[in-house]
């Protein structure tokens, strides 16, 4: 089973989803997001199974967010995204990856949902 998180290792939720899983002996790849964002097609996949929108999956309050014109609301689903990738601050963390879904780690205990059967 492919697993993946989508890491921030400054992030104290993040640190929390990754050890909760390592706990349970579940090694996921992990993934500096900030270093290696996802490509547009990932995050719009990601998005898919998240049953989110761009805007839902975006932290609002980082200061990319209005720099960089993520908060325009002419933009199309894939404008922003593609705004995502190119600043990914702004994307929600962490994203746990795992059997065809995803969850986000807020609150950690959140992507355990993703190994139950």
């Amino acid at each position: 089973m492919s697993i993946k998180i989508y890491h921030n290792p400054k992030c104290s939720k993040s640190r929390k989803t990754l050890e909760l899983l390592q706990e349970r002996e579940i090694e996921p790849e992990i993934i500096n997001y900030l270093e290696t964002p996802p490509t547009t097609d990932e995050l719009e996949q990601i998005l898919a199974m998240l049953n989110m929108t761009p805007s839902q999956l975006m932290r609002t309050k980082e200061a990319v967010y209005s720099s960089a014109g993520l908060d325009n609301s002419a933009l199309t689903a894939r404008e922003l995204v593609e705004l995502m990738v190119a600043n990914p601050s702004v994307i929600e963390r962490p994203i746990v990856v795992a059997n065809g879904r995803a969850a986000i780690g807020r609150p950690p205990e959140q992507v355990l949902e993703l190994f139950k059967d």
